[in-house]
């Protein structure tokens, strides 16, 4: 059984930063594959970025690569969202997922387990 809790959203303007943490219960967490997802509203949820169990592969959306950093703590069981530039589009509930396995998912479908989500608003 794995429990997942996010925190760190909030408000910002275009330009700032925000850090997201996503805290994990569990013995797996160290062999599981680690995801961020955000939903806008009215909008599909969409995958951020996933880093693999060692911290070393990661992916990303394009359109927040080199402005987001994912990466985790294995010793601590929890998994970062470093989040630079912020901008309007940006805006929505992110939500850490995980899963067991060695490669990237990107569909929601694909993740057993999940937080309750965070909110994450950029004002222009």
């Amino acid at each position: 059984q794995v429990q997942l809790v996010e925190s760190g959203g909030g408000l910002g303007q275009a330009g700032d930063s925000l850090r997201l943490s996503c805290v994990a219960s569990g013995r797996s967490f160290s062999v599981s594959i680690m995801a961020w997802f955000r939903q806008a509203p009215g909008k599909e949820r969409l995958l951020v970025a996933a880093v693999d169990r060692s911290g070393t592969s990661t992916y990303y959306q394009p359109s927040v690569k080199g402005r987001f950093t994912i990466s985790r703590d294995n010793g601590m069981n929890t998994m970062y969202l470093q989040m630079n530039s912020l901008k309007p589009e940006d805006t929505a509930v992110y939500y850490c997922a995980s899963r067991p396995g060695t490669q990237t998912y990107y569909a929601p479908s694909e993740y057993n387990y999940w937080g309750k989500g965070t909110q994450v608003t950029v004002s222009s």
